[in-house]
């Protein structure tokens, strides 16, 4: 952090500014047309701490402004000892009068604001302590949200009755989770929430009996919606509810059984994580309540400690650091280097190692948590109280900087009025002072967090003679002769030569940066410790990857983080010269985003298992569920990052195994493709969410339809998806005629599904600092790109029966549902398999299948000279396709199996069950088109197009050359 006094603006100009501020806020409240005579004689007997409140928090005086009522309340706060019981008859009083949802949504942000707006005075004048602040901004949550949950209950058991099994009635149990659950809320933060209710049953005494499922399901929605939504009184609480079970793809409520399956079976150590803090916010102290508090505990304290939580801890540690480098959160009080997260991490560890054996350690509160470590004697009591007060400032840090705007940030503000609101209220002179004391704070609370589960640091053995001479080659100014006599026993002359080349042409590069003494000495570390790994262990090929090496360190160079990453794990080094040594595309990928490097803190994660596409899916689903959580939903730059650094960690995961020959090439592809299905149902999740957002949704949609899917055709579609492929896309949609949205700017539906199409191309092509996302191709919709974006499922229907050319049959045969609703994916694989099994004149289509073949390698096929082009020569990948296109368009009407899968493997094996081709032929084409992507994929590693002649090219060539004129003998 930035503690230099001279680019600090002085605090008289900022106390100024603040104070013209102040004075006007003033002149607007005691000018308001609401004032009486009363309010106006005790603002008057108040205005100067209303005033200096002014200067400190703008959202106080706004409040005060736009509800002059909240004057009444400023000096009436609530009593210590029954907070919540305090705010709850207050808020029933104005509940009691509510008779419509538009109502409630009114009346439980004008209560939250005003509430706010006294604990924010209070606090920014400091009369009140940080610990009571977070009392009351917890203790107000839990009524608004109870409050409104039992508004909603009551008026939609009026139209379903009670949800009731047997005779009792049910409730659904609202899990607050982090610093919710744990009373220690921000003052301008998001909530998140779990919802759950005891059985399975139905509604009773209702105008119209459900299940509790649905009952529930509508009563979630709707409580979200009162709380989440953005009126003209703001919102009460962001709601996010990803740490239910499944994230965002799993039902908004479970009952309790579902709930125990979930965490016995799938459950992650990051969710043991979580529901450390999580607490029922409207325990009525049932047996139904107990019932959930003992589902929950097990799951969350082990009675005996095992190393997969030691190793959880060490990998949750690891991605806090890791996300420290990638987002440079130096100047974030929360999620940086000494942050609050690192002292939540640090209480939350000694829970889950010791909380099973010591119940004084499963308690919500982080303090009492602190309190107990020091008691059990697993921490020394000062460092637990050095991090108490550590924690308690920087949470009044964080309190401050909320209230300035009723904002959640915890970064430094860069605005002089904020800045010298922040140290008006912290009480110091400067604000170099205070960033002074904040970085001390910071250091001390880091140097806490970096001791937990450490690991040991190798080093080399001192009579490393190797090593030595790696050391003199770099910081010394060796001459060239010198440098060829030093290393002569490890590589030839010309090898050396080229060595001592790269290394002098890097210094010359090297001096254009300033890196800091700081930097420079890390590199003096580590370029010794690189030259002794190729050294060692990569002799023959030691010119080469040091090329590929210095290429990523320069790119590096400006961030130290990384370099200190890899001068501090040798591992991770020895990782990275070897994949660069297999793979030059590999070596530009990280060269273009570095943060890949952080990928190789977890080796392991590169040895990808041989794993069906299916788990390879639900395992991406739950990495990037796991990503994503601390990202703010509307947070859409943020988002579109982590998408795109989820899709380059997890394809340098593949390609590792790839090259290191641990997965068949069918895997790979397999893996690529999961991966792409997993972020476009993210990416179509979140673009559903920004466009119903502004313009409602389609009125014939119930519950969560979205009546909206996207297909995937070829490489997508036949889970044969490569490095770098771009995705075939085509976007249907269910709306009947004359339907609309039901926001406040309604759309007809097709213009609705138009711009959800829309946003999602946006969120997939648009290059931000981590690349594109995917390149989309959507040509293959019906008329092509004359078409409209998105096309009714019989409008699609229509067209492939009536207009559709050969072609685009063929591209149908690779064609399938990727995500959206059940029912429209459904609807389309019927109308795919009508399409295809349709009875066709074998010749004609013969004739057009072989002269789209033409036309294709005369369009595209690159003659290079002693070079092959796998995809478009002769014998190549695109003739075997266009082989299985042609027999499932010709013996479908036959052979229904041919319609089953739209992969060219699969194709194979039906037209040889169905007699069409020999089991001989099956495998020989199979084989063929295995081999041929293999070395596409392998291609595309080494950043090249074209393949090498070789007889066995020429032999798969001549094969498969052979099979295409048996098929087509008479078209030729």
């Amino acid at each position: 952090m930035p503690t230099d006094a001279s680019i600090m603006p002085t605090g008289s100009e900022n106390n100024m500014n603040n104070q013209q501020q102040a004075g006007k806020y003033w002149q607007q409240l005691v000018s308001s047309a609401a004032m009486t005579e009363a309010v106006l004689e005790a603002l008057e007997h108040n205005k100067d701490s209303i005033i200096c409140a002014f200067t400190r928090s703008y959202f106080f005086a706004q409040t005060l402004i736009q509800y002059p009522s909240t004057i009444d309340k400023l000096f009436q706060g609530p009593p210590k000892s029954s907070l919540f019981d305090w705010y709850n008859q207050h808020l029933l009083e104005q509940l009691v009068s509510v008779e419509s949802e538009e109502q409630l949504l009114t009346s439980l942000r004008q209560f939250r604001n005003q509430e706010m707006a006294c604990i924010a005075f209070n606090d920014v004048l400091n009369k009140q302590s940080i610990s009571d602040s977070l009392g009351q901004v917890s203790a107000l949550a839990d009524v608004l949200i109870c409050g409104a949950y039992q508004w909603l209950y009551n008026h939609l058991a009026t139209r379903y009755g009670t949800p009731t099994c047997g005779t009792r009635q049910m409730q659904m149990y609202i899990l607050g989770m982090g610093k919710l659950g744990g009373k220690e809320l921000n003052f301008s933060s998001d909530i998140d929430l779990i919802f759950a209710y005891p059985e399975k049953g139905e509604t009773q005494g209702g105008k119209k009996s459900v299940e509790n499922q649905q009952f529930f399901t509508k009563l979630a929605q709707k409580l979200i919606q009162a709380l989440n939504k953005i009126t003209n009184d703001g919102q009460v609480y962001r709601v996010d509810m990803r740490l239910r079970p499944f994230g965002d793809s799993g039902p908004l409520v479970m009952h309790f059984a579902a709930l125990e399956d979930y965490y016995q079976e799938q459950g992650r150590h990051w969710e043991r994580f979580a529901m450390i803090k999580a607490r029922v916010i409207n325990d009525d102290h049932s047996s139904q309540v107990k019932c959930l508090k003992d589902i929950l505990h097990p799951f969350t304290f082990r009675r005996y400690l095992d190393f997969t939580t030691l190793d959880a801890l060490r990998n949750m540690k690891k991605l806090i650091a890791t996300e420290i480098r990638r987002r440079r959160l130096d100047n974030n009080i929360k999620l940086g280097a000494g942050g609050i997260r690192e002292v939540e991490f640090f209480a939350q560890s000694f829970q889950l190692i010791h909380g099973g054996r010591e119940p004084e350690l499963q308690s919500k509160s982080l303090l009492t948590t602190l309190d107990a470590l020091a008691k059990l004697d697993i921490v020394e009591g000062e460092v637990t109280e050095q991090l108490k007060q550590d924690y308690l400032f920087l949470r009044k840090v964080e309190h401050t900087l909320q209230q300035c705007q009723d904002r959640q940030t915890q970064t430094l503000p860069d605005s002089t009025w904020q800045q010298q609101a922040l140290i008006d209220v912290m009480g110091f002179d400067s604000y170099a002072q205070f960033l002074t004391m904040l970085d001390s704070t910071m250091t001390r609370i880091h140097g806490h967090f970096n001791e937990l589960v450490e690991e040991p640091h190798e080093t080399h053995d001192q009579e490393d003679t190797l090593f030595d001479t790696c050391q003199d080659a770099w910081r010394l100014s060796l001459q060239q002769e010198e440098f060829v006599d030093a290393f002569s026993e490890y590589l030839d002359t010309n090898d050396i030569t080229e060595v001592y080349r790269e290394l002098r042409q890097f210094k010359e590069k090297q001096r254009n940066y300033r890196i800091g003494q700081k930097g420079e000495d890390t590199l003096n570390k580590l370029l010794p410790e690189i030259l002794y790994v190729l050294m060692q262990e990569h002799p023959a090929n030691t010119v080469q990857v040091l090329s590929r090496l210095l290429g990523v360190i320069e790119a590096i160079t400006g961030r130290t983080t990384y370099l200190d990453l890899l001068l501090e794990n040798p591992e991770v080094l020895k990782q990275l010269v070897k994949l660069c040594e297999r793979s030059d595309w590999i070596a530009q990928e990280i060269k273009r985003f570095p943060l890949l490097l952080d990928e190789l803190l977890t080796p392991l994660y590169l040895q990808q298992q041989n794993s069906d596409i299916a788990t390879s899916k639900h395992e991406y689903e739950l990495e990037l569920r796991e990503s994503l959580l601390r990202i703010e939903q509307d947070d859409v730059e943020r988002l579109m990052d982590a998408w795109r650094q989820f899709k380059l960690c997890q394809q340098l995961r593949i390609a590792a195994s790839d090259i290191s020959e641990s997965l068949p090439i069918n895997t790979v592809s397999d893996k690529l493709t999961a991966l792409a299905e997993v972020i476009l149902d993210n990416v179509l999740q979140s673009a559903w969410m920004q466009v119903s957002e502004r313009y409602g949704v389609p009125t014939h949609l119930e519950g969560t339809d979205k009546g909206f899917c996207v297909i995937g055709y070829g490489k997508l579609g036949g889970f044969e998806l490569g490095y770098g492929s771009d995705l075939d896309l085509v976007f249907l949609h269910n709306a009947p005629r004359g339907i609309s949205t039901n926001g406040q700017k309604p759309l007809e539906a097709q213009q609705f599904y138009i711009k959800l199409a829309q946003r999602i191309m946006h969120l997939l092509n648009t290059k931000t600092l981590f690349g594109q996302l995917y390149e989309t191709d959507l040509r293959l919709r019906p008329s092509g790109n004359s078409g409209l974006l998105c096309c009714h499922i019989h409008g699609f229907e229509k067209y492939q029966l009536e207009e559709a050319w050969t072609w685009e049959h063929q591209a149908l045969v690779r064609a399938r549902g990727i995500c959206g609703d059940r029912a429209l994916l459904d609807d389309f694989a019927h109308v795919r398999h009508q399409i295809l099994s349709r009875k066709r004149e074998t010749q004609a289509l013969a004739q057009d299948v072989c002269k789209m073949r033409a036309k294709m390698r005369e369009h595209l096929l690159s003659h290079q000279h002693h070079k092959v082009d796998l995809k478009q020569c002769e014998g190549g990948i695109t003739d075997i396709e266009f082989m299985a296109q042609y027999w499932v368009l010709a013996h479908a009407h036959n052979v229904e199996a041919l319609t089953t899968y739209p992969d060219n493997l699969r194709i194979f094996d039906a037209a040889a069950n169905g007699g069409l081709i020999s089991q001989e032929t099956a495998s020989r084409l199979q084989h063929a088109y295995l081999r041929l992507r293999e070395l596409y994929h392998h291609l595309t590693l080494a950043d090249t197009k074209y393949a090498d002649e070789s007889d066995e090219l020429d032999d798969i060539r001549e094969q498969v050359k052979n099979h295409w004129q048996a098929l087509f003998a008479d078209c030729d």
